[in-house]
């Protein structure tokens, strides 16, 4: 073995072991051989029956390394077959027919089937792709931001995703070709010294790189089938469920403290302390004077926190999870942040400086500044207390170094690795979108929405919407950012409605920007009993929503995802875009709009195939219609699935982080079901394989019931070894007859609601517990 082998291999060696340690996403870019046609300078690897990738280089020089977009490529060779003749090569699998011109560029001018034309059919659809086609049909994805928002402004800043009606969408992953987040595609390599992949040039930056997703109108599959070449979804750790108290204010210790007694003494249930950008200053007297911060820096407040790690060990103390904002394209200066400047600049060698020698410039992009900056700023405020950080970047998009790399999605890339190496800590990012592969990431902030009726009805829709290309975890400012409209800065419907909405987010987090005329202290409001219903119905979906994230981590299927993913050949599955699936078994139509001149809020609703149960006003459905209902303010349209379990918490849980003795089962009676409790212990790095699971069951036949709750199954040391439950059983008639576990039992029966209510006292979770009901 030559040394400079002998050196590469080495290197590896040292790259995996801190791969491992770091519980990265696993990265194996280099596809089966079996999977690869080479054919003069065009390469097609066949990575499902749906999905190929097409390659082209005049140079024959081919890209073998991991990219922004993908960074796996060895999947299980689908069946397919190659055949040529003098003019064509030939590829054809279950689902496509690729035929390719030989020795031709794919790319035409302009576009045309000429030189390379996929047929697909299949999954809904028959239809040809060719490099280049446009496509009217893209069902989109997402955007950088939401800030500015005027009603649905933003609508036409949404790049395409990987699903259409057409049957077919596009990765662009060359190296020409511009990202939606303002930079190029670059290569990741192994990084020995770093522990993590680092951005790279690409083997031939000219060279034609494109995932053909062939998936018709099997949507979910297209999605899932992204995950195993972008890498999964991982699972945020569970406090990020829980209610954010946020609000970009000059907050001082007292202030926060105020704020966490408020929220104790209204028993508002809350998990995470945001701490937004007046934790720090930037060196300006001006700032200081008033008592504020700036716009970037690292050093902080003192005149506003004097004793920082006082004030985050009391938060922690109250049970609360902290973040603190960051803006951090200006660097570290000198007078903004004296020790660290110093500690850097010594280390680097003064490295970095600008022109004055008083400022280090951003350079993320290079390992050693990286490496000086987390071991002196970052790690430093960790240690004081600081949970995970808001990535808020938005001053500027490219590296200084090159116009090609996006700090949007750099910046998210490293502090995410960078988050892994905290042991025992599960890594987590609050950021910006940065193109596609940033659902590595995990939680995106949406931006500063303006304060209107019409920009919270973008939402529903934008957040569902961003499922399509793995977006599963936008975290929006409830109640909207900024206004224009004085009637509307704390209109106490809107914030109820925006809040009710948020309940059925991934994120549920309240925010404005820095206005004292903007309110989001809740308890404040003339309707907080209303909006505390809200809060607590969301800490008891919790449950159910970290199962559903759990199984976005395992399927790369979000936990809000839009309609057509479960009826694509349903015209009003396309049309009825306010509504969307909140995972598996709930259907949620927010209400977006302002009450009538009665207090009732009117909305048309269509319900898809099967029966629906409207859990707020306890009827049963039938679809596929459309309903007009009222609703009062505290109502929320939202529908369990026939058949389905969904488990909740107690209302007594106060914090997400919680594993309750009791579990509540709302069962939707009328088919046989499944579903499940996924349970883990919360903030733990190898969540991975260290988990556990109860199944639970419901058969239906004629006014028989059987609800089986099984044994759990795998290791959570957080989940209780003893649980009762209570199961609420709707669409039900009165029971003759009630036994668990073989025993008659009592129940009590609400005629209002059509509800069985039986309790299943505790047991070692060990147990499976049987359920059997006789109705009338």
């Amino acid at each position: 073995m030559n040394r400079r082998l002998l050196s590469l291999f080495l290197g590896c060696f040292a790259f995996l072991g801190k791969l491992a340690s770091a519980q990265v996403v696993s990265c194996n870019p280099v596809a089966v051989d079996r999977a690869v046609v080479k054919c003069g300078k065009a390469r097609f690897t066949i990575l499902t029956s749906e999905m190929v990738r097409v390659e082209y280089s005049d140079h024959a020089r081919f890209e073998d390394n991991a990219t922004f977009t993908v960074i796996n490529r060895k999947l299980a060779v689908p069946q397919f077959t190659k055949s040529e003749d003098s003019t064509y090569l030939y590829i054809e699998t279950a689902h496509l027919k690729l035929r390719y011109r030989k020795g031709s560029d794919p790319r035409t001018l302009p576009a045309s089937p000429t030189n390379l034309s996929v047929a697909i059919h299949g999954n809904g659809v028959s239809t040809v792709w060719y490099p280049g086609k446009t496509d009217s049909l893209n069902l989109k994805g997402t955007c950088r931001t939401l800030d500015g928002m005027m009603g649905d402004s933003k609508r036409k800043d949404l790049e395409d995703g990987l699903v259409s009606r057409s049957g077919w969408a596009v990765i662009d992953d060359s190296w020409s070709a511009r990202r939606a987040d303002g930079g190029r595609s670059y290569a990741l390599v192994p990084n020995a010294d770093m522990g993590y992949l680092w951005w790279a040039e690409r083997s031939d930056p000219q060279a034609m790189d494109t995932y053909l997703l062939a998936y018709g109108h099997n949507y979910k599959k297209a999605i899932s089938d992204y995950t195993k070449i972008a890498g999964k979804i991982p699972l945020p750790p569970d406090y990020v469920f829980g209610y954010w108290y946020s609000k970009y204010s000059s907050y001082s210790a007292d202030d926060y403290r105020g704020i966490m007694s408020d929220l104790k003494s209204n028993k508002i249930p809350t998990d995470v302390m945001i701490l937004d950008m007046d934790w720090h200053w930037n060196g300006n007297a001006h700032s200081m004077s008033a008592g504020r911060g700036g716009w970037t820096g690292w050093s902080w407040n003192t005149n506003l926190i004097p004793d920082p790690k006082g004030l985050l060990a009391e938060i922690h103390e109250q049970g609360f999870k902290t973040a603190l904002n960051l803006h951090p394209a200006d660097g570290i200066n000198q007078v903004e942040s004296p020790p660290y400047f110093a500690a850097m600049k010594n280390e680097l060698n003064g490295k970095y400086l600008n022109q004055d020698k008083n400022n280090i410039d951003w350079c993320l992009d290079y390992t050693d500044f990286t490496k000086s900056f987390f071991k002196n700023i970052i790690r430093d405020h960790e240690k004081e207390g600081v949970d995970f950080w808001w990535l808020d970047w938005q001053q500027h998009l490219t590296s200084k170094h090159t116009n090609s790399l996006s700090q949007t999605f750099w910046c998210n890339h490293v502090f995410f690795n960078e988050a892994t190496k905290r042991a025992g800590r599960r890594p987590v990012i609050f950021h910006r979108w940065g193109g596609l592969g940033s659902h590595r990431y995990q939680i995106g902030f949406s931006g500063d929405a303006n304060i209107s009726y019409e920009a919270f009805a973008f939402e529903p829709y934008f957040t569902a919407t961003a499922s399509n290309v793995g977006y599963g975890y936008w975290g929006h400012d409830l109640g909207g950012h900024m206004s224009l409209s004085e009637g509307q800065v704390n209109d106490p419907n809107l914030v109820l409605r925006w809040i009710q909405f948020g309940v059925f987010t991934p994120i549920f987090r309240t925010h404005a920007t820095n206005e004292p005329r903007i309110e989001r202290r809740i308890w404040k409001f003339p309707n907080f009993p209303t909006i505390l219903e809200a809060v607590r119905l969301r800490y008891s979906l919790f449950p159910y929503i970290y199962t559903m994230a759990r199984k976005a981590y395992d399927t790369g299927v979000s936990i809000c995802r839009p309609l057509y993913y479960e009826y694509p050949e349903a015209e009003e599955s396309y049309i009825y875009e306010n509504e969307y699936f909140f995972g598996d078994d709930i259907l949620v139509a927010p209400i977006t709009q302002k009450p009538e001149d009665n207090g009732l809020t009117l909305k048309d609703i269509w319900l898809p195939e099967g029966k629906w149960w409207s859990v707020s006003t306890h009827e049963m459905i039938e679809g596929p219609r459309k309903v007009r209902m009222s609703f009062t303010d505290s109502q929320i349209p939202y529908f369990f699935r026939v058949g389905s379990l969904i488990p909740y918490n107690p209302s007594t849980v106060m914090n997400v982080t919680e594993r309750p003795s009791e579990i509540i089962i709302n069962v939707v009676s009328g088919e046989n079901g499944k579903a499940s409790i996924y349970e883990d212990d919360g903030d733990n790095a190898n969540y991975s394989s260290s988990f556990a699971v109860t199944q639970l069951e419901q058969n239906y036949q004629g006014n028989i019931g059987e609800y089986i709750i099984s044994a759990r199954k795998g290791i959570s040391r957080k989940a209780p070894a003893v649980r009762s439950y209570k199961l609420n059983i709707y669409n039900t008639s009165k029971p003759l007859l009630v036994m668990v576990d073989g025993k008659t039992a009592n129940y009590t029966y609400d005629t209002s609601q059509k509800c069985t209510r039986i309790e299943v006292s505790s047991a070692s979770c060990s147990e499976r517990r049987r359920i059997w009901v006789r109705y009338n």
